[in-house]
């Protein structure tokens, strides 16, 4: 599986911004697709993840409420909606797929099989 993540770019506070990651093969369905984020001089860290049927979806306690994951199996893609964006949601986020559908792994980068190449999330205050 090859990811493709785009839609970053340089927004101010409160503004929305939507992220999409677009998967090649035909196997997209198969996976739980999660998005991360790493902050220059900070560790990749766990954003939200949706499971393969996009019946379950989970959400770091930082951006819960703010941001929406979802995916469509038709178009091998997942998308996260961004809200009330604030300076400390810079980063380059990632898209990633795994195999794992177990809840307390998906949070763990180590529990991915494939990674996007990133996109750059600017947020000025």
């Amino acid at each position: 599986v090859q990811l493709q993540a785009s839609g970053g770019g340089l927004v101010q506070a409160g503004d929305s911004l939507r992220l999409s990651c677009a998967a090649s093969g035909s196997t997209f369905r198969s996976y739980t697709m999660s998005w991360f984020r790493q902050a220059p001089g900070k560790e990749r860290e766990f954003v939200a993840a949706i499971r393969r049927n996009g019946g379950h979806t989970y959400y770091s306690a930082s951006v819960k409420g703010r941001f929406t994951i979802s995916r469509d199996n038709a178009k091998n893609s997942v998308y996260l909606q961004m809200g009330s964006l604030a300076p400390e949601d810079t980063a380059t986020y990632y898209c990633a797929a795994s195999r794992s559908e177990i809840l307390s792994s998906l949070q763990y980068f180590t529990s991915y099989n494939y990674w996007g190449q990133g996109t750059l999330v600017t947020v000025s205050s």
